[in-house]
């Protein structure tokens, strides 16, 4: 299960999780991770921002044993890589102006074994190493535009 203290699913990102607000990672709590996990691995995604997903934030080797990560933090373990705007760790939504709002999936995954990713992975590497790798996962959508 995945959840925030900051928005509740399908809701309005607050804006001080945007660029232009803070450009602050929100707070995020999980639960209920299964044994013999290795890793969790986080990913926040964009679908609405062109023909591939925009990523926003990767985070790997997250430790199973951590319950989540707290607002502006990285998670217990984790590892933080490029994002799409070509900076490592959080970059917040900034949609164009007058844009319908944009979504931005939130998942955490389960893994049995090690992620294999290339040193600046964009969201579909991500998802084609996730491949017969996840047991678990939880995903929660929160919406923002300008």
């Amino acid at each position: 299960m995945l959840r925030s203290t900051a928005f509740n699913d399908h809701d309005l990102l607050p804006g001080r999780f945007s660029q232009e607000g803070g450009n602050v990672s929100p707070p995020l709590e999980w639960s209920q991770v299964p044994d013999g996990t290795d890793q969790l691995v986080l990913i926040v995604e964009d679908p609405d921002g062109g023909k591939t997903p925009f990523l926003h934030w990767l985070v790997t080797d997250i430790s199973p044993r951590s319950e989540g990560v707290a607002e502006g933090g990285v998670p217990l373990g984790g590892r933080e890589w490029p994002n799409d705007f070509g900076t490592t760790g959080w970059g917040g939504p900034n949609p164009p102006r007058h844009e319908d709002p944009h979504r931005y999936f939130f998942r955490l995954y389960a893994l049995e074994r090690p992620l294999t990713l290339p040193d600046s992975p964009h969201a579909e590497d991500v998802h084609r190493a996730l491949t017969d790798n996840e047991f678990a996962s939880g995903t929660m959508v929160g919406t923002f535009y300008r």
